[in-house]
């Protein structure tokens, strides 16, 4: 008989296979396929299509531990894919107090600071950046409110849980926050500028 402790085992062995597998499918492109504009000199004006370079974005989307624990990494990711979104970097990992002391500092003077902090570093979570037209807007309304009793279906929040202590998702709510989450979570050499054949059925031009 299978114990909890192997199950668990199991299932995060079973969910980093998956993400090595969308990480290594995503990330391949020959020489040809690259941007001619470094991940981490991104800015709006370096388009991956060339056109409506004024309107991509990046934005940091991570998945917290309760969505890691519940196996739902790979539907969460699924459906910024299938909007048309484009993986420019993720992470597997367990992030440490320090890392979300600093994520989370908007928050240091609330009440609920300290057990926030020790929740989201009680098991691994999955930081990731998409790149896209207007991509901060349009996946905040795709992650749906905080509170999720508040949040639409067909949201993320509003489909997948229950209470706000268990929202399974974080994302920016605005560029500038997204800047500075993905600064303090990737590295430059860590996101990955790449061109997808798929573009032109996405964006008009």
């Amino acid at each position: 008989m299978t114990s909890v402790k192997d199950s668990v085992c199991l299932h995060h062995s079973y969910t980093s296979l998956v993400i090595f597998l969308i990480l290594f499918t995503s990330g391949r492109s020959d020489e040809s396929n690259h941007l001619h504009c470094p991940a981490e000199k991104y800015s709006p004006g370096c388009s991956s299509s060339g056109g409506m370079a004024d309107a991509r974005e990046r934005t940091f989307i991570m998945i917290k531990p309760d969505g890691v624990q519940r196996g739902l990494v790979g539907k969460i990711i699924q459906r910024f894919e299938d909007k048309g979104f484009k993986l420019v970097g993720m992470k597997y990992m367990w992030a440490s107090k320090e890392l979300l002391q600093k994520h989370y500092a908007d928050l240091s003077s609330r009440p609920f600071f300290p057990g926030l902090v020790e929740y989201m570093s009680s098991g691994p979570v999955v930081p990731m950046v998409w790149e896209g037209l207007n991509v901060v807007k349009t996946g905040r309304v795709m992650l749906g409110a905080t509170d999720p009793k508040d949040s639409a279906p067909g949201t993320i929040r509003g489909d997948m849980c229950i209470q706000v202590g268990r929202n399974v998702i974080h994302g920016s709510d605005s560029v500038e926050s997204a800047n500075k989450e993905i600064n303090l979570w990737f590295g430059d050499k860590e996101l990955v500028a790449w061109k997808r054949s798929t573009e032109g059925w996405i964006y008009e031009n």
